[in-house]
C-alpha cells in the first residue's frame, strides 16, 4: 500500500503490520522529531522506499483526468457494472488521446 502523511500514524501503521500489508508511507516531520527526541527509546524509522511513491503520482494523475469525466466524478451510474464500464470507457478514451 502507497499512501500520503496523513496515513502515517502509528496505530495505522501497526493495523496495517498486522494484516501482513506492507506499506510506503512518509514520516511526518513533527514524528520523525518526537522519534529523535525519545534517543535510543524512539524506536527505529519505518520503512520507506522513495522510489516506488514517487509512482503514486501517476496514480494520482490518473485519478484526477478521470475525474474530468462528470459522470464519473459525480457516479450518476446506479449499478456498479455500469460504472465499472464508464471508468473502462473513459481510461480507453484517455488513453486513445495520448497515443
Amino acid at each position: 500500500m502507497v499512501a500520503d502523511k496523513a496515513y502515517s500514524s502509528r496505530g495505522f501503521r501497526a493495523y496495517l503490520r498486522r494484516r501482513g500489508i506492507a506499506c510506503t508511507i512518509p514520516e511526518k516531520n513533527d514524528q520523525q522529531r518526537h522519534r529523535h527526541n525519545r534517543g535510543r527509546h524512539g524506536g527505529r524509522p519505518p520503512a520507506f522506499d522513495r522510489h516506488i511513491y514517487r509512482r503514486r503520482n501517476v496514480v494520482e494523475r490518473s485519478f484526477n483526468q478521470l475525474k474530468g469525466f462528470r459522470g464519473i466524478a459525480t457516479r450518476y451510474d446506479k449499478t456498479a457494472t455500469s460504472y465499472e464500464t464508464a471508468v473502462s470507457l473513459a481510461s480507453f478514451l484517455l488513453w486513445a488521446r495520448s497515443v
